[in-house]
């Protein structure tokens, strides 16, 4: 009976990620699938849905059936879908580790979520509509994750990779979006303060929050998350980051629960995590990488 309420929870999930990122409004689907707006919400919140509605509705997201049935790979293309996806999986996770980003979104200060906030009201492109729509949309995500994140705060471990890091230096928060002058300045200097939050985090060895570094030394090491819940543990391997526009693409999201895959991965996260520096060691690097890029 539990497997059953978690896979309907899932499907309500997803078919919630999905109608985001679609654009439509929810009396909009709604309409087209001939059912009220009341029972749309209904389904979203995991209550019984017919096969042939979901159907229905995978055939209007245009995404494949088995995708919002959570069977198998799940893919996302869009930034605003697989942060509402993800959101929910952190909520259920106890455990996360991460190899992607040069930080862990979960610990970021406010001033890194307000910024990418500035920088997108301040673009041309925020004159339409459907763009502020789809930017507003993405950043109350956006809070929401780093706000439940802080308020029951699972055991974070993130392994720091070198390269991404040093990317993160240079070209600051919101690189995708060609940042220049000033701003690019006021972008740098985010970064550089995420980085020294970490420094501090690392040096305080706060319970639950680990952080080590990874020297790379010309090799690459996997993009991926593993969130282990009560349940399930589930691996998302994602090109997206948090700062990126939300019509942004530059690759597919991947989320599944498949045990070849989550068994996978989590060898090699472990592995990495083993081999990665901590404690003094890291600080002495992550210092080292900060004077190296920082802002004049």
């Amino acid at each position: 009976m539990v497997a059953v309420t978690m896979r309907l929870d899932e499907v309500g999930q997803q078919l919630r990620a999905f109608r985001l990122e679609s654009g439509m409004r929810a009396d909009e689907i709604a309409a087209r699938l001939g059912v009220s707006r009341a029972a749309l919400y209904r389904y979203e919140k995991g209550e019984v849905i017919k096969l042939d509605t979901i159907q229905r509705m995978a055939e209007l997201l245009k995404v494949s059936p088995l995708t919002l049935l959570g069977i198998g790979v799940e893919y996302y293309s869009g930034v605003i879908s697989f942060s509402e996806r993800m959101r929910h999986v952190e909520n259920d996770a106890d455990q996360i580790l991460q190899i992607s980003d040069p930080f862990s979104f979960f610990v970021v200060s406010s001033e890194f979520v307000d910024f990418i906030g500035k920088v997108r009201a301040g673009s041309e492109r925020f004159q339409d509509a459907a763009y502020a729509r789809a930017s507003e949309q993405s950043l109350r995500i956006l809070h929401e994750r780093r706000a439940a994140g802080a308020s029951r705060r699972p055991a974070l471990i993130t392994v720091l990779p070198e390269s991404a890091v040093i990317r993160f230096l240079r070209e600051g928060v919101c690189d995708g979006y060609g940042l220049s002058g000033d701003l690019l300045v006021e972008s740098r200097r985010i970064a550089a303060r995420e980085i020294q939050r970490i420094i501090q985090f690392i040096e305080n060895s706060p319970i639950g929050l680990q952080f080590s570094f990874l020297p790379e030394k010309g090799r690459t090491t996997p993009n991926c998350v593993l969130m282990r819940g009560r349940d399930r543990v589930m691996v998302a391997i994602n090109p997206l980051r948090p700062d990126c526009d939300p019509d942004h693409v530059s690759g597919v999201a991947m989320l599944t629960g498949a045990p070849e895959a989550v068994n996978s991965h989590q060898n090699a996260a472990e592995l990495l995590w083993k081999t990665s520096l901590k404690g003094a060691e890291a600080v002495t690097m992550l210092q080292t990488l900060l004077a190296a890029w920082a802002v004049e």
